[in-house]
C-alpha cells in the first residue's frame, strides 16, 4: 500500500464527540473532542477509569466507537484502519516486543512490517543509538532490557516508521528518575521535528515538564484543557485536584464503574 500523502492544514490527530459505552452499560468516554497539531505533545492527564487509554485504543482501531470519530491525518480509524495506521506509531506502558530478539533484530522486522526493506545495518545502529541505546546492547536480546531501555525500543521503531503521530499510554510509568527524563528529552526532540504526540499518563510531574497541552479526563470527559502558556506560573498539582473536586461534586456516580474490566 502506498502512503497517503499528508494534509498539513489538517490536525495529527483528531476526536469528535468520542463516544465509547460498554455493553455492562459503562460510559468511558463521553463526547469528547480534542486535536492535536503537529509539532504538539498534547498530554492526557488522570486517573485509572478516565478515559485516557479507551481514547487511544479508538485511534489505534483497537475497540470502535459507540459514536464520534477519531481521526488520524483526516482518515477515520475505524472506517479505514489500515491507511489510518500508516501514520502512526504506538509505545505502550509495557512495550510488546519480541523478547528473544536482539534490539537490532527487533528494529529490523519491525522496519521490514513497515514498509522499510532497504534500511542497513548502520542506519539501524544510528537509530538505536539516537535513542540513547549503546552500541554494546544492539545485540543483546530484549528480555534481559529494562523497562527504560524496552521503551527507547518502542521510540526507534517509531522513528524509523516515520510516523506523524505517536500514541504513547503511560510510557514513564515505572522508570527511574534519569530513564524518565531521558525519555521526556526523547519526546521533546520528536516533537521538534514536527510529530504530535499524544500521551496519556498519571504522573503530573511530567505532564507539567513535557505538554504543550494538558487536558484533565475524569469519568469519560475532559473537564479542563488548558495550553502551557495558561499554565505557566500555576501549580498543575493544586489545579488538577481542584478540577478533579469540582467534577466529584458536580458529577453524579453515573460512570463510576469505569474501572470494573475496562482500561482507563
Amino acid at each position: 500500500m502506498t502512503k497517503d500523502l499528508i494534509d498539513n492544514t489538517l490536525p495529527a490527530l483528531e476526536a469528535t464527540n468520542l463516544t465509547k459505552k460498554y455493553e455492562d452499560g459503562v460510559l468511558a468516554l463521553d463526547k469528547v473532542s480534542f486535536s492535536v497539531n503537529r509539532g504538539e505533545i498534547f498530554v492526557m492527564l488522570g486517573g485509572n477509569g478516565a478515559g485516557k487509554t479507551t481514547a487511544i485504543n479508538i485511534f489505534l482501531n483497537f475497540i470502535e466507537p459507540t459514536s464520534g470519530e477519531a481521526k488520524i491525518n483526516g482518515i477515520v480509524s475505524h472506517r479505514e484502519p489500515l491507511r489510518a495506521k500508516q501514520h502512526i506509531a504506538f509505545v505502550s506502558e509495557n512495550v510488546m516486543l519480541y523478547p528473544n530478539f536482539t534490539a537490532l533484530q527487533n528494529l529490523d522486522f519491525f522496519a521490514r512490517l513497515g514498509g522499510k526493506q532497504d534500511l542497513t545495518r548502520d542506519e539501524l545502529q544510528a537509530v538505536l543509538l539516537r535513542v540513547g541505546l549503546q552500541e554494546e546492547v544492539h545485540h543483546k536480546r530484549l528480555k534481559g532490557f529494562s523497562k527504560g531501555m524496552r521503551q527507547k525500543c518502542g521510540i526507534a521503531i517509531a522513528i524509523v516508521k516515520d510516523a506523524s503521530a505517536i500514541l504513547l499510554d503511560e510510557p514513564t510509568s515505572g522508570l527511574d528518575p534519569k530513564a524518565g527524563r531521558d525519555f521526556v528529552e526523547l519526546l521533546k526532540t520528536l516533537r521538534d521535528e514536527n510529530k504530535a504526540i499524544l500521551m496519556s499518563t498519571h504522573d503530573i510531574f511530567r505532564a507539567r515538564e513535557i505538554a504543550d497541552t494538558v487536558a484533565i479526563m475524569d469519568r469519560g470527559k475532559i473537564i479542563m484543557q488548558q495550553a502551557a502558556g495558561e499554565l505557566a506560573g500555576k501549580d498543575l498539582e493544586n489545579l488538577y485536584m481542584q478540577y478533579m473536586a469540582g467534577s466529584n461534586n458536580h458529577t453524579t456516580n453515573t460512570t463510576g464503574g469505569v474501572n470494573a474490566g475496562h482500561n482507563s
